[in-house]
């Protein structure tokens, strides 16, 4: 905690003014903390600090949904204590940022309405930071102030409860929904349009409270109800506003084509990129197109989408008994044609969600540049992990072109549809069912977007044989894939310990459809047999799948690994007042 004290405040509050005008401040050696804080233009330049901080572009491959190029030391149960954990360290150093504002604010002589409005976003990012914090550490040191002294006791403090600094976190997301903005009312700009709302407030109660509820009904813990019923209320309020809703296209959903569009409803907070008044408060850009070498998904993740009749792997007769194709994941042939009798046929997100063979990798016309298309699709290319590669977010190639390799296009971090998918689980969580007309409401409307009319209804799942609770788990995870949920799911929901310690398997491997004779000759020793083994081993049921990681290189103990380890250093630091989590 120590080492917070000694950040630069100037730079943890300022961001130095580009061509634009989005900052001005007093240049040169007059600009200084304590002639900043006297108009809303310095707490608003303040504040753009808070955005510059958020995680970028980047895939998360802590659980079994994303694989990158070598294994993922969280998702494989190889990780250790580390000193100096940026998990911890950049967390607390963002709250600084937040506290700074907030001290300063409440000190500054300017007029109320300006002093909470920005509050108002120092609140909500402190809140945003904490919880990261409490998801992977639990109990952490709750720090609302600024250190002015070396000598300050609360620099050696202790971890605070959990519930505290849950709590905390609701107050601070309360005064943030009562003195920010309507997200119908942010301006239209680079930053603005992306700047947080009362409806960002209220997502951030959405999650927090289904986190809350759901990992103390699971791991054991007081006041699970309370907080399923904050998320419930928290939804309730943002949907009363009648401001968002899902975007129609969900083609353009699922390519973020839309993201920088204002009138897209469905997007409720994101971290703004732009070329113009955004520049220099964002680290610039993002290429998304990089993103298609360094992550893919798994067959394991992809399993879980439904077939064409509504129905799981497990109980559908459209399933494709004997694979020959990558292909037949999504019920088509090698050459694109639907498989006879609609065996194979699925949620339509799947197919948007990954490149299949021969699929043409096309690049959009974007800020004025275009690029030729890249060619089709091949899978295993010795440059991209071997799984099935995301299509998802996959917008234009941004590679090479006159801005200088930029790619504008936001992150998205809360959307409608997570509200939707979060309500309708609160829901069953809290009351052990749910109706039909809230099945319509929330799960069902997602269905209807996508053109996937098999409604999910309490009658279907009894007929079925299905589990409610799995089926609107599943409805979630096909719907976030690849957004960053899935391992903070499997934790909250205890279920890290079944899914984790499994063989990450890939896509079928034909010799039809890599590039060359090496390609599929480098992979045949990595291909199941007949009986679905390899070494020896079950791995999947499915001759000639790939095996991307092995169910021996994997382990998952839920005695320790549902936390994750509290840096030495920090405890150091503390005087050994910080204590480490359960056996690490």
């Amino acid at each position: 905690m120590k080492k917070i004290l000694y950040i630069c405040t100037l730079f943890c509050v300022i961001m130095l003014a580009g061509c634009d005008d989005l900052l001005d401040v007093t240049p040169g050696s007059e600009l200084t903390d304590d002639g900043f804080w006297k108009s809303a233009k310095d707490f608003e330049g303040a504040c753009n600090k808070l955005y510059y901080d958020l995680g970028g572009w980047s895939n998360d491959t802590r659980a079994d949904e994303l694989v990158g190029k070598s294994s993922d030391d969280i998702s494989s149960g190889n990780s250790t204590i580390k000193s100096g954990n940026s998990n911890w360290k950049n967390r607390y150093s963002y709250i600084y940022v937040a506290n700074n504002i907030i001290d300063k604010g409440l000190k500054a002589s300017v007029a109320e309405s300006v002093r909470d409005r920005w509050l108002a976003e120092a609140y909500f990012f402190r809140a945003y930071h904490y919880f990261e914090l409490v998801k992977k550490y639990g109990d952490v040191p709750l720090i609302l102030k600024i250190f002015t002294s070396t000598s300050d006791p609360d620099l050696k403090m202790g971890r605070t409860p959990r519930e505290t600094v849950i709590q905390q976190c609701y107050t601070d997301l309360e005064f943030a929904i009562k003195y920010l903005p309507d997200h119908k009312d942010l301006p239209t700009s680079e930053l603005g349009r992306r700047r947080v709302s009362t409806s960002s407030a209220l997502g951030m109660i959405v999650r927090i409270g289904l986190y809350e509820g759901t990992f103390r009904k699971y791991h054991g813990g007081n006041d699970a109800a309370e907080h399923l019923k904050k998320s419930i209320n928290a939804f309730e309020r943002l949907d009363a506003k009648g401001y968002h809703k899902l975007f129609e296209d969900f083609n353009e959903v699922f390519s973020y084509k839309n993201e920088a569009n204002n009138v897209n409803r469905e997007i409720i907070f994101g971290k703004p990129y732009g070329e113009n008044d955004f520049a220099t408060v964002t680290t610039g850009h993002m290429n998304t197109r990089e993103l298609e070498g360094n992550f893919a998904l798994t067959r394991n993740i992809l399993d879980l989408f439904l077939y064409a009749d509504g129905l799981p792997m497990s109980k559908t007769a459209l399933k494709v008994e004997k694979e020959t194709s990558m292909n037949n994941i999504v019920g088509l042939d090698t050459d694109g044609n639907p498989l006879p009798n609609d065996k194979g046929q699925r949620d339509p997100r799947l197919l948007k969600t990954i490149w299949t063979f021969n699929d043409a990798v096309e690049y959009e016309s974007f800020m004025g540049w275009s690029e030729a298309g890249k060619g089709k699709y091949h899978p295993f290319d010795s440059q991209r992990p071997k799984g099935y590669i995301c299509k998802k977010a996959f917008f234009g190639s941004m590679w090479s072109n006159s801005l200088g390799n930029k790619d504008f296009t936001d992150k998205i971090l809360i959307r409608y549809a997570e509200m939707l998918v979060s309500y309708a689980e609160a829901l069953y969580e809290l009351n052990g069912s749910i109706t039909d007309a809230q099945l319509d409401a929330t799960i069902n409307k997602l269905r209807e977007r996508v053109g996937f009319n098999i409604p999910l209804t309490n009658d279907f799942v009894t007929k079925n044989g299905l589990d409610m609770l799995e089926e609107i788990r599943r409805e979630r995870t096909v719907e976030l894939m690849a957004e960053g949920f899935r391992y903070d799911d499997i934790i909250r929901w205890k279920t890290a310990e079944k899914v984790l310690p499994v063989a990450m398997i890939g896509p079928y491997c034909s010799p039809d459809e890599v590039q060359t004779t090496a390609t599929y000759e480098d992979s045949k020793k990595r291909l199941t047999d007949s009986e679905g083994k390899i070494d020896g081993t079950f791995a999947y049921d499915q001759q000639g799948v790939y095996v991307i990681e092995y169910a021996n290189t994997r382990k998952f103990n839920p005695k320790r690994d549902y936390l994750y380890p509290i840096p030495t250093d920090e405890i150091a630091y503390s005087d050994d007042n910080i204590t480490q989590n359960p056996e690490w």
